[in-house]
């Protein structure tokens, strides 16, 4: 299954079969804007290796056929595209593409989506107390402990720097508070060695924003609160999660 984030596509919108004598069909499976190859809309229609199958008003896809080393050059292309090189966590412009994708989504089938931003507390202070190394050490392994806490169905990215947001998907303020004091008390626990025999410990300040704190906002709402409750949490002293407030 591919999963494309366009308001445009719908939730089941068109598969593509192998018959047993080798050829290739792509069968729209009744979706609301159509599937359409050669700019003709189908139904059911052969398709060969460069053809471009369009899904939706928007999503262009073209179908080929490739080896294993151009399907794992592609994948790896892909990558590099979507993913921090140093975290391996999403990078800043696939969220906000899913971002924009998901509250679109959520606001026309009613379901709930939260917003959670996570800053290291005094991170320069480490970079500046033990290097650029050991500030590398302390975001791949923070990233990794907040990878273990969150859903397979939740989005975590690197926003920039020291910054980090999680997409969480049908879930409420509350779950989301919830979900954001487990990862502060993990983080304030977690023992990052940063070197010989010597190991630090970061706190994280929180900001979370739920739909309805935006009744008539979009993405760019959605963020922005969750970044001016996160930077409250910083002015109440640090190590806190703040779900309130802000404009």
């Amino acid at each position: 299954d591919i999963w494309v984030d366009d308001g445009g596509v719908s939730r089941r919108h068109a598969r593509v079969t192998c018959r047993s004598d080798g050829r290739y069909f792509v069968e729209d499976l009744g979706s609301t804007n159509g599937t359409f190859v050669a700019a003709q809309r189908v139904q059911v229609c052969e398709i060969r290796p460069g053809d471009r199958i369009q899904i939706g008003p928007h999503v262009a896809l073209r179908f080929q056929i490739t080896d294993d080393a151009e399907e794992e050059l592609q994948r790896r292309l892909y990558e590099s595209s979507t993913r921090d090189a140093l975290t391996r966590l999403y990078n800043r412009k696939y969220f906000t593409e899913r971002l924009t994708a998901e509250v679109a989504y959520s606001r026309r089938h009613r379901v709930k989506l939260a917003v959670i931003i996570l800053d290291l507390d005094d991170f320069k202070a480490t970079n500046d107390t033990y290097g650029h190394l050991a500030g590398d050490m302390v975001l791949r392994l923070v990233s990794a402990q907040m990878q273990r806490l969150i859903r397979v169905e939740d989005l975590l990215a690197r926003y920039g720097g020291e910054e980090f947001v999680i997409l969480a998907r049908t879930t409420g303020k509350t779950e989301a508070v919830r979900l954001a004091e487990r990862i502060r008390e993990a983080i304030r626990e977690l023992e990052i060695p940063v070197a010989a025999g010597r190991s630090i410990r970061c706190t994280l300040s929180i900001g979370v924003a739920a739909l309805p704190d935006i009744p008539e906002g979009g993405p760019n709402d959605l963020i922005a609160l969750a970044d001016a409750r996160l930077y409250r949490a910083k002015g109440d002293g640090k190590d806190r999660v703040c779900a309130e407030g802000g404009a």
